[in-house]
């Protein structure tokens, strides 16, 4: 599939142009748009069903819209696969918590990097050659750097089934920036954190380079975190700006707010 591109701001990661998608007679998303600038922080919120995690079905290819387009560093992925835009570096995490339970910690992050290949194919891995031995010290450097900025270094050899709630979803969390994606999709990560997570997973989403776009109800951390908000309610944008120009808003609180 060719990539396609526009005239989208360069500084623009995510565009989104009159998204609507319909289940039937019921419509999930009526003609949704917004824009993410690069490097941002961008809280989706709004009460339950609202259309916030169809949302992210589009934007991870994960469902397509019935209109409207998707836009990603200004490539049209509308009609993308979500292993292609996972690949061209858009990650996600789930409110259900999806690791590998049988898998290690760290080799919960190592999947990530593995579709990447090693070069020099089956001889390579027989003999060990130079250049995939300097490539599996770079992949496991890259998973120490991320276990150490989510707290979870000490967990590395640990199973992830066999943690807890809170800490799955770190471990969720490491997998989907391991492969540093350019723009990574949280749906609800303080869900099921401790306090102590809740202040690693809002430093951990600071230390970011990249675009970050999350649905989450907790207040608090949305308003802590965020560089700006887009507003659904019954599948509409009903508001966006700064999290303050968005708490003010009478039409928001009557909305959702209060």
């Amino acid at each position: 599939m060719s990539v396609v591109r526009d005239a989208e701001r360069a500084d623009v990661m995510l565009a989104v142009r009159d998204v609507s998608v319909a289940f039937g007679g019921v419509t999930a998303l009526d003609a949704v748009t917004f824009e993410v600038p690069a490097g941002q922080v961008c809280g989706v919120i709004g009460p339950n069903g609202a259309g916030k995690t169809t949302l992210f079905d589009v934007v991870s290819g994960l469902r397509r819209p019935s209109g409207g387009r998707v836009r990603v560093a200004g490539a049209d992925v509308t009609m993308m696969p979500s292993v292609r835009r996972a690949r061209a570096g858009v990650r996600r995490t789930f409110q259900r918590t999806q690791v590998f339970g049988r898998l290690t910690v760290a080799d919960n992050m190592l999947a990530a990097l593995d579709w990447h290949g090693g070069g020099g194919g089956l001889l390579a891995d027989l003999t060990g050659l130079p250049a995939r031995r300097r490539l599996e010290r770079e992949r496991r450097a890259r998973v120490a750097e991320v276990l150490e900025l989510c707290g979870l270094a000490a967990l590395r050899d640990a199973y992830a089934a066999a943690l807890p709630v809170g800490q799955r979803r770190l471990v969720e969390l490491a997998r989907a920036i391991a492969d540093r994606p350019r723009l990574l999709l949280l749906d609800e990560p303080t869900s099921g954190l401790d306090a102590d997570q809740t202040v690693r997973l809002r430093a951990v989403v600071a230390a970011l380079d990249t675009t970050v776009l999350l649905v989450e109800h907790d207040m608090g951390f949305v308003m802590d975190t965020c560089d700006r908000l887009v507003v659904l309610d019954l599948g509409r944008v009903i508001a966006t700006g700064t999290p303050a120009r968005v708490r003010d808003d009478p039409v928001v609180r009557a909305a959702y707010l209060g």
